[in-house]
C-alpha cells in the first residue's frame, strides 16, 4: 500500500485509574445498609430499591450482592403476586434481567410467574432460555418439561408416528392434485406435514395457517428444514380470522385439515369449513357452472365421515363419573344425593359441563363390555356446504337400540370413519391399532341402570352447538318407558328381574334414596369422584388416624393440655387439632372429626378442611350432619388464612396440630411440587406424639420394553413421517416422564421385577437422601425402553395403600430412555436416581457384570404391590 509507512506511529497514552468519589461511594454504602435492615424488617419493595440502585451506580457489586438480590427479587415479586400488581412484578423482573441478563435463577423464576399466569408460550422461551445459559440447570429442566405438555400436546407425536394415517393423507392429497386441485390450503397445520405432501405432490400454491404461537414457528422450522420455506406460506392465524386477498391472493382448490377430536366435531371443524366455503374455497362441483373446468372447483379431505357408537358396561368409566359407594371410611355417603362428574349431555347440564371425555377402550383397567351392537349415529359430508351449514338446526334424532348382553349401563362410546376419498378411509374403533381414542359420554342417572336382552335403549343425537352429544333418555322394558330423568326405582325393579346384581344395585340405590334427595345434584372432578369411591383408601386412613387418636389420649392428660373448656359444667380436655390441606375435594378431615365422637374419645377432634368451593363445603356439611359431627367440629380453614400460601400454620398462638393430611401424590402420577418443603414445615407444626399423614412414600419401579411408550413420547425417525424432516424438531419438546400411565393394561414387556428406587420419610427428614444408585437384573432379554414407577404410601407404620392397584386413583407414570438399553437375562442396569425439590430423576446405563438377586422376594414385591 503506497505511503503505508511514511504516518508516524502514535504512542498509547497509559490510562488513569478512576478517581474515588467520596460522595458515590457514601450512597453505595448507605444503601447498602438500608437494604440489609429492610431486608431484617422484610421491608422487601424498599430493599429492592436500595439495591437497584447501589447495582446501577456500582456494577462492580454485581457478583458480591448477586444471592442478596435474588433473595429480595422473589421476596417481593410474592408480595406484588399476592396483592394482584401484576403489571409491577413483571417490571421488576425486567429491571432484574437488566441488571443480570445471563442469571438462569432469574430467567427461570419470571417463566415460572408467566406461566402460572398462563403466558405458556413466553413461560417456554424463558425455561428455554435459562437451560442454553445452564444446561444441567434441573428447576429449568423440570419447567420446561412441564410447559411442553401445554405447548406440544402428546397426541402430535402419536399421529406423527402413525405412518399408516399420514399415508393416507397422502395418498389422498396426491389424487387431488393430480385431478386438478392446485392450490392447497392447510387448516391447522401444526408441523406443516399435510401441507408439504401437497407441496410435494405438484401443487403450484400452497398456504398453511395455524393458531398455536409455538406451533406455528415450528411448521416455519420443518418447512425451512425441509427446503419449502420459498414455496409454503404459513400464517399465524385461526383460518376464521382469513381474508382475500389480506392473507392469500386468491380461493383455493383444496382444503385439507385433520381438525377433528375424538368426538369428531369438538376441534371446530364445521364452523372452519363453512368460514372457508363462504370466503376461501372455491365452489363445490355440485354448484360449479357446468361449463367451467375442473380446475375451478374445490372440495375438502377429508370428503366427509360416518359416526358410529355402542353402550357400554365399564366399572372403571363408572368409577369415575358416579358415585358407586355407600360409605368410606366410617362415613355414610347417602344423605349427599347425586353426586356426578362435569361430564353430561342431559338437557338440563349447565355451562360448566362437557359432553363427552375421551379413553382408550383397548386399555381401560378391567375393559369393558358392549351391551348394544355398534350403530351408526350420523353421516357428513364435508363437501357439501348446505348440509354442514344445516347441521346446528338440524332437528334432534332419535335412536332406538336393542340390547344385546345384560349389564350396567355405564356409557355411550362414540367412533368414527373419517372418509379421506373415494378410496381411502381413516378408523377410530376401539378395535383399530389407531392413534385415537374414543369419545366416552358417561350415562349420568343417579342409580345404577342393570339393562338385560330385549330392553331398548332410546337416545336423542344433537349438534346445535361445535358437539356431538349424545343423550340417553329413557329405557324401554316390556312395554313401560323408564325415563332417566325422572327415573322410579321401584316400578324399574318391579319389571326387572330377581337376580342378585339387580337386587344389589336396588339395594345401593335404595341406600341413596332413604332420605329425601336435596334438590341440587352436586358435581365433583373425575378424579375426585374416582377418590371418593376408592374405599381402601379412606378404610385404611380410618385405621391409621383412629391409632393415632388412641395413642394421644394414652400419652396426654389435662396437665399436658392445660387449655381445657367448659361443657355443662365439667372440664373437658382440650380437642386435638387436625388440618387437611388436600389438593381439591377431600372426606379427611370428616373421617377424623367422626372418629373424635366415638366412645371414649367425645368431642375430641377439632377438623379443619382446606377446600374452598362452595360445592365442596356444601357436600361436606350435609355428610357431617349425617353423620352426627356436631356443627362447628369441621371449619373451612382457608377462611382463617389471610393467604391461601400460608395455609399451614398454628391452629393458634398456643397451639399445634395432631395431625396434617399433605396429599403428596398428583392424580397423574407424580410427586407433587415442594411437598418435601411442607413436610419441613408441618413437622414444625406438629405436637408431641403428632403425625404427618402419609409418613413415607416408597418408590417402586421396573425395567420394561414398550413400544407404546416409544411412539408416545417422540416421533420415531423419518419414516413414519413420510421422509419428512419432521423429528428433530418436534422432539425439542419431548419430555422424559409419561404421565397418567394405566401401567396394568400399558402393552409392554417385563424385563425384570420390581424394585424400590428411592424412600421419602415426611416424619423423619435425617433418614432423606438425595440420590441413590442401584442395580437392577434383567430376568428377560429385551430392549430397555421406560421404566414406569408407582408409590407405596405409607399412612403409619401399619396401613399403606398403593398406586399401583385395581382401587386405586392415581396413575402411574414412566420415564422413558431417549436411548434404550439391550440387555440379555442375567445383564445389570444401574439406575441413578436423583431428588431434587420433590421431583426426582432417573437414568439408567447397563453393565456388563451380574449382580445376586433375591427372585423370590421381589416376586412377593410384585404380587405385593400390583
Amino acid at each position: 500500500m503506497p505511503n503505508a509507512t511514511t504516518r508516524p506511529k502514535r504512542s498509547r497514552r497509559n490510562r488513569r485509574a478512576p478517581r474515588e468519589d467520596p460522595a458515590r461511594n457514601e450512597l453505595v454504602s448507605r444503601s447498602l445498609e438500608s437494604a440489609q435492615q429492610c431486608l431484617v424488617n422484610q421491608d422487601y419493595g424498599t430493599a429492592f430499591v436500595h439495591y437497584l440502585l447501589v447495582l446501577n451506580v456500582a456494577p462492580v457489586l454485581k457478583d458480591v450482592a448477586k444471592e442478596s438480590f435474588r433473595f429480595t427479587l422473589f421476596k417481593w415479586a410474592e408480595e406484588l403476586d399476592s396483592l394482584g400488581r401484576i403489571q409491577d412484578l413483571f417490571g421488576c423482573y425486567e429491571q432484574a434481567m437488566e441488571l443480570f441478563p445471563t442469571d438462569e435463577v432469574i430467567v427461570n423464576s419470571m417463566g415460572e410467574h408467566l406461566f402460572r399466569m398462563g403466558f405458556r408460550d413466553e413461560a417456554a422461551g424463558h425455561f428455554h432460555k435459562a437451560l442454553k445459559l445452564r444446561p444441567d440447570f434441573p428447576e429449568a429442566k423440570e419447567n420446561f418439561y412441564r410447559v411442553a405438555n401445554w405447548l406440544v400436546e402428546r397426541w402430535h407425536f402419536l399421529m406423527l408416528n402413525d405412518h399408516g394415517r399420514n399415508h393416507k393423507y397422502q395418498l389422498a392429497i396426491q389424487k387431488a392434485v393430480r385431478e386438478g386441485c392446485n392450490t392447497v390450503l392447510d387448516i391447522g397445520t401444526g408441523t406443516g406435514i399435510l401441507g408439504m405432501c401437497a407441496k410435494k405432490a405438484g401443487a403450484t400454491e400452497v398456504y398453511a395457517c395455524e393458531l398455536s404461537r409455538t406451533m406455528y414457528e415450528l411448521a416455519c422450522e420443518v418447512v425451512a428444514a425441509n427446503s419449502m420455506e420459498g414455496s409454503i406460506k404459513i400464517l399465524h392465524l385461526k383460518s376464521l380470522e382469513m381474508e382475500i386477498p389480506k392473507d392469500i391472493p386468491h380461493r383455493v382448490s383444496l382444503v385439507v385439515t385433520e381438525t377433528v377430536d375424538a368426538g369428531l366435531f369438538g376441534e371446530g371443524i364445521i364452523e372452519s369449513l363453512i368460514h372457508a366455503w363462504n370466503n376461501l374455497l372455491l365452489p363445490p362441483q355440485n354448484l360449479q357452472d357446468p361449463s367451467s373446468g375442473p380446475s375451478q372447483t374445490g372440495r375438502v379431505i377429508p370428503a366427509g365421515a360416518t359416526v358410529f357408537g355402542m353402550a357400554v358396561e365399564c366399572q372403571e368409566i363408572r368409577r369415575h363419573h358416579r358415585l358407586c359407594v355407600p360409605e368410606v371410611g366410617g362415613l355414610m355417603l347417602g344423605p349427599v344425593g347425586e353426586i356426578h362428574s362435569p361430564v353430561s349431555c342431559s338437557p338440563d347440564a349447565d355451562d360448566n359441563t362437557e359432553p363427552y371425555t375421551t379413553e382408550r377402550l383397548s386399555r381401560l383397567p378391567g375393559g369393558y363390555t358392549p351391551l348394544t351392537s355398534p350403530f351408526r349415529v350420523l353421516d357428513i359430508d364435508f363437501n357439501n356446504p348446505q348440509e354442514l351449514e344445516g347441521l346446528y338446526s338440524k332437528e334432534v334424532g332419535r335412536l332406538h337400540l336393542g340390547v344385546i348382553k345384560e349389564g350396567v349401563l355405564d356409557a355411550l362410546a362414540v367412533w368414527f370413519q373419517l372418509q379421506l376419498d373415494e378410496e381411502n378411509s381413516l378408523s377410530t374403533g376401539p378395535q383399530e391399532d389407531t392413534c385415537w381414542e374414543q369419545a366416552i359420554y358417561p350415562i349420568q342417572s343417579p342409580e345404577s341402570c342393570m339393562v338385560k336382552p330385549g330392553d331398548e335403549l332410546l337416545v336423542e343425537v344433537s349438534c346445535n352447538d361445535a358437539y356431538l352429544r349424545l343423550c340417553l333418555t329413557a329405557v324401554v322394558r316390556e312395554g313401560r318407558v323408564f325415563h332417566l330423568d325422572e327415573w322410579d326405582r321401584d316400578a324399574w325393579s318391579s319389571v326387572s328381574s330377581g337376580t342378585p346384581e339387580v337386587e344389589l344395585c336396588s339395594a345401593l340405590a335404595g341406600l341413596q334414596t332413604d332420605q329425601e334427595r336435596p334438590q341440587q345434584a352436586f358435581m365433583l372432578e373425575c378424579s375426585e369422584i374416582a377418590l371418593l369411591n376408592n374405599t381402601v383408601y379412606h378404610n385404611k386412613f380410618h385405621s391409621a388416624m383412629s391409632r393415632l387418636l388412641r395413642q394421644l389420649r394414652e400419652t396426654s392428660h389435662v396437665a399436658e393440655h392445660p387449655v381445657a373448656s367448659e361443657v355443662n359444667g365439667h372440664h373437658s380436655p382440650e380437642p386435638f387439632y387436625v388440618l387437611d390441606v388436600s389438593e381439591g375435594f377431600s372426606v379427611l378431615s370428616l373421617i377424623a372429626a367422626r372418629l373424635g365422637l366415638l366412645p371414649g374419645g367425645s368431642g375430641e377432634v377439632q377438623a379443619y378442611s382446606s377446600v374452598e368451593k362452595e360445592q365442596h363445603q356444601a357436600i361436606l356439611n350435609l355428610v357431617a350432619e349425617a353423620n352426627g359431627v356436631p356443627e362447628g367440629r369441621l371449619e373451612f380453614w382457608l377462611s382463617h388464612v389471610e393467604d391461601d400460601s400460608a395455609v399451614l400454620q398454628r391452629p393458634a398462638i398456643e397451639k399445634l396440630w395432631s395431625a396434617i393430611f399433605l396429599d403428596c401424590v398428583e392424580i397423574c402420577g407424580l410427586i407433587r411440587q415442594k411437598v418435601v418443603e411442607k413436610a419441613t414445615l408441618a413437622r414444625s407444626l406438629l405436637e408431641d406424639g403428632g403425625h404427618i399423614f402419609p409418613e413415607r412414600i416408597v418408590i417402586y419401579g421396573m425395567l420394561v420394553e414398550s413400544e407404546t411408550l416409544l411412539q408416545e413420547s417422540a416421533v420415531q425417525g423419518r419414516q413414519p413421517t413420510l421422509g419428512f424432516n419432521i423429528a428433530p424438531f418436534i422432539n425439542q419438546f419431548t419430555v422424559p416422564v409419561h404421565v397418567f400411565l394405566d401401567l396394568s393394561t400399558l402393552q409392554c414387556r417385563y424385563l425384570s421385577e420390581p424394585v424400590e428406587l428411592f424412600t421419602l420419610d415426611l416424619m423423619n427428614a435425617a433418614t432423606n437422601y438425595t440420590a441413590r444408585e442401584l442395580k437392577v437384573r434383567a430376568c428377560t432379554s429385551g430392549r430397555v425402553t421406560a421404566i414406569p414407577f408407582w408409590y407405596q404410601i405409607h399412612l403409619d407404620a401399619e396401613e399403606s395403600v398403593s398406586t399401583f392397584s385395581p382401587d386405586s386413583h392415581w396413575k402411574q407414570a414412566a420415564v422413558v430412555l431417549q436411548e434404550p438399553l439391550h440387555v440379555t437375562v442375567g445383564d445389570t442396569v444401574r439406575l441413578n436416581v436423583q431428588l431434587l425439590k420433590s421431583s426426582f430423576s432417573i437414568s439408567a446405563s447397563r453393565e456388563e457384570e451380574p449382580v445376586p438377586m433375591d427372585t423370590a422376594a421381589t416376586s412377593a414385591m410384585l404380587e405385593r404391590t400390583v
